[in-house]
C-alpha cells in the first residue's frame, strides 16, 4: 500500500469512528465533578466540625478527621457504593484522601482470593504505590530545602 492511499485509510477509518462514538457531555461531566467533589469537601468538613465540638484541636483534630475520612472512604469501596459514585462523577470522586482510600482498598478486594500475601499485600499498592513513593521522597525534598534554608 503506497503511503498516500494508507493516510487516505486512516483518515476514513477515523471519520467513521467519530460517527459512531457518542458525543461527550462535557458540561454535565464537569458539574457532576464539582458536585460531587464539593459534596465530599462538605462531609469532611462536617467532619471536622463534630470533632472540634468535641474539643480535638490541632494535630489530633487533623488525624482524626484523616483517619474518617479514609475509613469511608474505605467502607464504600467495600460496600461497592464508591466505584458508582465514580461512574457518575469521575473526577469528582477523586478528592485527595477517599480516592486515595479507595485506590488501596480496590485492589485489595479484587485479589483476595489470591492470598494475604501475593493478593492483598502485594496488589494493595499498585496503583498507590506510586503516590506514596512520590509522597515520601517530595517529602524528604521539601524537608531538605528547609533544613538548608
Amino acid at each position: 500500500m503506497t503511503e498516500k492511499n494508507n493516510q487516505n485509510y486512516n483518515k476514513n477509518y477515523l471519520e467513521y469512528i467519530k460517527t459512531q462514538e457518542p458525543p461527550t457531555k462535557h458540561f454535565k461531566n464537569c458539574y457532576a465533578a464539582f458536585l460531587v467533589g464539593g459534596f465530599i469537601c462538605v462531609i469532611g468538613q462536617f467532619i471536622r466540625y463534630m470533632f472540634i465540638y468535641l474539643g480535638l484541636s490541632g494535630d489530633e483534630l487533623a488525624g482524626a478527621t484523616s483517619v474518617v475520612l479514609i475509613f469511608l472512604g474505605c467502607l464504600l469501596t467495600g460496600l461497592g457504593v464508591y466505584d458508582r459514585i465514580g461512574r457518575y462523577a469521575g473526577a469528582g470522586s477523586i478528592v485527595p484522601i477517599t480516592g486515595f482510600a479507595n485506590s488501596v482498598t480496590s485492589p485489595a478486594i479484587e485479589f483476595k482470593t489470591e492470598g494475604f500475601i501475593y493478593g492483598m499485600a502485594a496488589k494493595m499498592f499498585t496503583v498507590a504505590g506510586a503516590i506514596v513513593v512520590f509522597g515520601v521522597f517530595s517529602g524528604v525534598m521539601v524537608g531538605l530545602i528547609y533544613y538548608f534554608l
